[in-house]
């Protein structure tokens, strides 16, 4: 099966469904399951930011044809909430025969980010609850996320709640997966791709075959501790080629729009410049001394620029009309002009 497909036939193509109706009705109870699941999920307090990312479409040759963002429909995620369902359940099986194993951690949010995070909020109109240590539950920002869905303050609010997170990473001690709201959790769902999936096949094989004896399991607690380290750090480096990669090929592609406009998103603000985040997930910046219209200033606690004559004010998450003027491949930079 494809995604395509399987979303067509969730959808009633009848062609399809014909084509593959020995499969449609275990198809059919996957997507009602799929939706119980994700609202068990909700219930516990997990946050999902279903955040855009970009999909990157190339010629022949490898040259860039084309940005755009990534679909994500409801077979995609049908098949998402399988798998996390799938690594809570392994995670918690190993946990519970006390046997070593590798998690997937996720720590609770910075505690500062957190608390501006609520004073932004509440000067927007919006609430989020602390507990007596300072800290707050996923419910509550899960709540946050829902009530500002389609507001002017939604992106604000997304960027920053993303901006606290803390990095996911790998540990031989379930300490917990924050943004997922689960007490214990692991990747094994991708052994062909991710070692910490494979280390932990090994250890699923070798207790499936009763081959796990004493002399193994001291073996493998002897090297989780490193293999989660490690795994965690090429990770990070892996997400950093991905994303140089991916950047390279949006500054090739704005090679060839020079002058074009675009509307987009503030997803950034410092002293040097503003960010915009193009509707396709392109970023560019827009140097504050190229903008001759005033001299402009930042104020870091409410998140914009301001101008000093004239009091334009450009907000982290405002909406604005730019045009590409520059894109260098070797510096991997884009720069926008606003166009007023």
């Amino acid at each position: 099966m494809t995604y395509r497909n399987v979303q067509k036939i969730l959808d009633g193509d009848e062609a399809l469904k014909k084509e593959y109706e020995d499969a449609v009705p275990m198809l059919q109870d996957m997507a009602v399951l799929s939706g119980l699941i994700r609202r068990r999920r909700e219930k516990h307090g997990a946050i999902d930011f279903d955040l855009p990312e970009p999909h990157i479409i190339l010629d022949g040759d490898g040259r860039v044809s084309d940005v755009r963002v990534r679909e994500r429909d409801d077979a995609s995620r049908l098949i998402e909430d399988f798998m996390l369902l799938a690594n809570e359940t392994v995670a918690r099986t190993f946990y519970d025969a006390g046997l070593p194993f590798l998690y997937r951690v996720h720590d609770d949010p910075d505690e500062e980010g957190i608390r501006e995070l609520g004073t932004l909020a509440l000067r927007l109109g919006f609430h989020i609850k602390f507990k007596k240590d300072g800290k707050t539950e996923g419910k509550e920002l899960q709540k946050l996320l829902k009530e500002t869905e389609g507001s002017d303050a939604e992106r604000l609010i997304r960027t920053l709640l993303l901006r606290s997170m803390s990095q996911a990473g790998y540990s031989d001690n379930p300490k917990g997966h924050f943004g997922l709201a689960m007490e214990h959790y692991t990747h094994f769902t991708s052994p062909i791709r991710r070692y910490p999936d494979l280390q932990i096949h090994r250890i699923i094989k070798e207790y499936l075959r009763n081959s796990l004896n004493e002399k193994k399991i001291m073996h493998y607690s002897s090297i989780l501790g490193e293999v989660a380290l490690k795994s965690g750090m090429l990770e990070r480096r892996a997400d950093d080629v991905e994303r140089e990669a991916d950047k390279l090929k949006m500054v090739e592609y704005m090679q060839s729009h020079i002058g074009d406009e675009y509307d987009g998103i503030i997803s950034g603000v410092t002293e040097w410049g503003i960010y915009v985040e193009l509707e396709n997930c392109i970023e560019g910046m827009v140097p504050l001394r190229d903008m001759t219209d005033d001299y402009y200033e930042l104020e870091k606690d409410r998140y914009q620029v301001v101008g000093r004559a004239l009091h334009r004010k450009y907000t982290l998450g405002d909406p604005v009309r730019v045009m590409c003027v520059r894109a260098d491949k070797l510096e991997g930079e884009i720069d926008f002009e606003i166009r007023y």
